[in-house]
């Protein structure tokens, strides 16, 4: 009943055991996984590990830690990569990262918004990565997003308030394993305060895994630890986070 809505199975820290790994996951309860790509190799094989699955997705985009080597073949590739292949169900993971600053940040807003654009033509959703870049993602996001086409911010880390902003645009937020970290209050009080029609969850692995594994590899089949904690915010059944979590983001990324 769980839906994993952004892993990175295809990250290296599963080359020894990714097949198995992967077969585990629904007897696991995890019955859908979006794995989104990082940059146009990762794109690659993100969309063959979700024709090889049929429970995983796939999403095709650059994260702004590369953007600085792309040149205008990039939208080319991706629109290839996301019209030719029925799995891709998003452009993502795209945004802004202020906190390594390994693309300039001019550089970062140009193809942020050069692939918000590519995604507002294939009218297809939009996975958000922002860390220390909050006010000028929120406006790239405000002055550049199809209002009709969904979006979500992938690993929520701002505050309640700004997590209302996005709702109001019809943004999902996505909820990660920190959650269950003792010091987060604040992502527990948007787990708490946004709506539960507005959230979806995520492990974002092999990175992030939640108490009781912090510090060691993450996989899809933890994010059961992030509806616990979200249901234990609200002071509703786990159940119900897990099917609404679910539903969320089929509707988001448009899966039946």
């Amino acid at each position: 009943m769980l839906f994993d809505s952004h892993a990175h199975l295809n990250d290296a820290r599963f080359d020894e055991d990714r097949e198995a790994l992967i077969q585990k996951l629904q007897e696991e309860h995890v019955d859908l996984v979006l794995n989104p790509g990082a940059d146009i190799e990762t794109s690659i094989s993100s969309v063959d590990l979700a024709n090889k699955y049929d429970f995983i997705y796939a999403a095709v985009g650059v994260h702004p830690h590369d953007v600085k080597d792309l040149d205008d073949t990039a939208i080319d590739t991706l629109r290839k990569l996301a019209t030719e292949n029925e799995k891709v169900v998003a452009i993502g993971e795209i945004g802004l990262d202020y906190y390594y600053d390994n693309s300039p940040r001019e550089v970062q807003k140009e193809w942020f918004k050069k692939q918000i654009e590519l995604a507002n033509e294939l009218k297809l959703p939009i996975i958000i990565h922002d860390r220390d870049a909050h006010q000028d993602t929120f406006e790239i996001i405000k002055n550049t997003k199809s209002p009709e086409i969904g979006c979500v911010l992938h690993c929520y880390s701002g505050n309640v308030e700004l997590a209302k902003e996005y709702v109001k645009m019809g943004c999902y937020i996505s909820i990660p394993g920190t959650v269950t970290f003792k010091n987060n209050k604040k992502t527990r009080e948007v787990a708490k305060e946004i709506p539960l029609e507005y959230l979806l969850i995520e492990t974002d692995s092999p990175y992030m895994a939640p108490e009781p594994h912090r510090g060691k590899r993450n996989d899809p089949s933890l994010v059961a630890f992030v509806a616990d904690k979200i249901a234990q915010e609200k002071g509703i059944s786990y159940e119900k986070v897990c099917e609404a979590t679910k539903e969320n983001a089929k509707r988001l990324f448009n899966i039946k």
